[in-house]
């Protein structure tokens, strides 16, 4: 019965998407309740929407989709323009739960002209009032403060609550305050001030915070001109210092040349689960507008998607009217009268990259703020980095790493060390001593303890590791190999770490023939890969200082006559070391072993050819 009722559905679908238009337009997928669960766009709807019901193209996510719809509505549309903005406005509508969702969880502040009789300008989070004129968000603050304190400094503006209409000023309702006295508000409340004068400084305000700094810097440099040929100096002095305050303002501002102006610049990072876009928009070479906002991933979308859907909703609530957009990489998008440019060199190269390391901060910010209230998911995202990056069938979760370590052969040992989510996992770490491998022979050395470990495992039944890494370069990750594939018919992923000059950590090794995983230092991901090599070297190390200290006292006593394994203890309990029964006298040595072997074995240490 099911199967039956699955089989009309697809034919059903089927017949839908057979009649589709073959133009630009949206499309929508509804479940059985007849709710809106996706929204997509197209430049060919038929094209578009078939794809989703080719089988060999789909990914685990697009089949759940698939899974879901019930039914299949479209607009059509006359310009792929037309199709981005109505997708946009669409998802903001009905939220469908397979789109992308933006994560816009914060509220920035922005800046407000309110529409009184004599405005104030005043910070605020929530845009409700449709008379006044907003400028912002600003997802930077500093860049807010930074223009109001420009303001504050160049405009004497009243920051009181009073209603100052021309009535009750006229009838004397309001006496001056401090900040009137203080000199920063010229007291419109007693006509102090004309509104005239007032609307003029609201004007001028309005042009610095839309990025037209250079409209009012040649205003404030005029009006010094024709102060000085008037002969009044004190005031065209005044009007110098606040024409030198906002050229100041304007060259720390400014980030490319002047005529660089109206221009939007778009970059985009991507993490496993989000997408992160940053926008610019630039005025007259100053940075007027710089958002970053993220996108929850739903359905594998690709970067040149996400950017498109970010470039039109950054336009549309900024009210975007660049003619010019910068961008990474080529898109598949056409907007009316608008031109897309990837810089190579120059100063909108210089953009580009300002934007792009702008997003690359909030990414990282991002993912710092998500590790500290979870920091098993930074484990796991490193871990699914490894994967990804040696093309993993599944993630890392169980590595082992070995080393060998002997002096000139003497000695010979090996160790391994087991890391369990990504944490050292010491209860599993194990030591060998080398035994058939007679010489410095690291690769017979490494083929004897790689044999061993797994041979053993394998007759206990025991967990085989998901990766294991040599301390080594080619040479160790080719004896690991045929012992692991070829001996032990197992197949395991090899990994190598190589070292500088500085026996630093220097380049992952992988596959076979090995090729050179590029792995940035200073990042997580490297900070995991050498501490497993430190590790590995560290455990390595100690054990064959044990081993070796242990064979160079027992070699010195033992060949005493008169010292068995018991007068060896007790001396060493004594005396702790060596060195120190060496230098001690016959009687302390005598209370100890007797006064006959005493002299033996001080005899015997300080003259060892005797």
């Amino acid at each position: 019965m099911k199967e039956q009722e699955e089989q009309k559905r697809m034919e059903y679908l089927k017949g839908i998407v057979h009649s589709l238009p073959e133009g630009p337009g949206i499309y929508q997928y509804r479940n059985q309740e007849g709710s809106i669960i996706y929204v997509g766009k197209a430049k060919n709807l038929k094209r578009r929407v078939s794809s989703y019901f080719n089988k060999h193209q789909q990914s685990a996510k697009t089949r759940m989709l698939v899974s879901k719809i019930q039914d299949i509505r479209y607009i059509v549309v006359n310009t792929e323009e037309d199709a981005l903005l109505l997708e946009n406005n669409l998802i903001k509508k009905y939220k469908p739960r397979y789109n992308v969702l933006l994560k816009d969880d914060k509220t920035y502040p922005s800046l407000c002209v309110t529409n009184e009789y004599f405005p104030r300008i005043i910070k605020t989070r929530k845009r409700t009032n449709k008379n006044c004129t907003y400028f912002g968000p600003y997802s930077h603050p500093q860049y807010m403060y930074a223009a109001m304190n420009l303001i504050k400094k160049l405009y004497p503006l009243r920051t009181c609550n009073l209603a100052l209409t021309p009535e009750n000023i006229e009838k004397g309702k309001f006496k001056e305050c401090l900040e009137y006295h203080i000199g920063n508000c010229k007291a419109p409340c007693t006509g102090k001030q004309s509104h005239e004068d007032y609307i003029k400084n609201i004007e001028e305000i309005k042009e610095i915070l839309k990025g037209n700094t250079q409209v009012v810097s040649d205003i404030l440099k005029d009006e010094m001109f024709r102060l000085s040929e008037e002969m009044k100096f004190e005031d065209a002095q005044f009007m110098k210092d606040r024409y030198d305050l906002l050229e100041n303002y304007r060259s720390k501002s400014e980030v490319v040349n002047s005529d660089i102006h109206n221009v939007d610049v778009f970059s985009i990072e991507m993490s496993e689960k989000s997408a992160y876009i940053n926008y610019l928009h630039i005025v007259k070479g100053s940075i007027n507008q710089a958002f970053t906002f993220e996108y929850k991933i739903r359905m594998n979308e690709t970067k040149e998607e996400l950017l498109q859907l970010g470039i039109v909703e950054m336009r549309e609530r900024y009210n975007s009217t660049s003619k010019e957009i910068i961008v990474p990489f080529e898109l598949d998008m056409e907007m009316d009268g608008v031109t897309f440019t990837i810089p190579q060199r120059g100063e909108k190269k210089h953009l580009l990259d300002l934007s792009i390391m702008n997003v690359k901060q909030y990414k990282l910010d991002r993912l710092k703020q998500a590790d500290k209230l979870n920091p098993e998911q930074k484990k796991v995202r490193i871990l699914t980095e490894i994967k990804e990056q040696l093309h993993m069938d599944k993630m890392p979760a169980h590595i082992e790493c070995f080393d060998n370590s002997n002096i000139q052969g003497s000695d010979p040992v090996a160790a391994c060390v087991v890391f369990k989510m990504g944490k050292p996992s010491k209860k599993d770490y194990r030591k060998y001593n080398i035994k058939t491998v007679v010489g410095p022979d690291d690769y017979a050395s490494m083929k004897e303890v790689v044999f061993r470990r797994y041979h053993r495992l394998m007759e206990e039944q025991q967990p085989l590791p998901d990766l294991i890494i040599t301390d080594g370069g080619k040479g160790q990750m080719e004896v690991v190999r045929k012992v692991i594939e070829e001996q032990l018919h197992l197949n395991i992923p090899i990994a190598g770490l190589a070292k500088d000059n500085h026996h630093r950590t220097n380049e992952l090794l992988y596959g076979f023939p090995p090729q050179v995983i590029g792995v940035k230092q200073d990042t997580p991901l490297f900070h995991l890969l050498e501490n497993i090599q430190d590790e590995v070297h560290r455990f390595a190390i100690t054990f064959h200082r044990e081993k070796r200290s242990k064979r160079q006292i027992a070699s010195a006593l033992d060949k005493i006559e008169g010292i068995g394994e018991k007068r060896k203890d007790a001396l060493l309990k004594v005396f702790k070391s060596v060195a120190r029964i060496k230098k001690a006298n016959e009687e302390e040595v005598a209370k100890v072993v007797g006064p006959a072997v005493a002299k033996k074995v001080l005899e015997s240490l300080n003259n060892p050819l005797i």
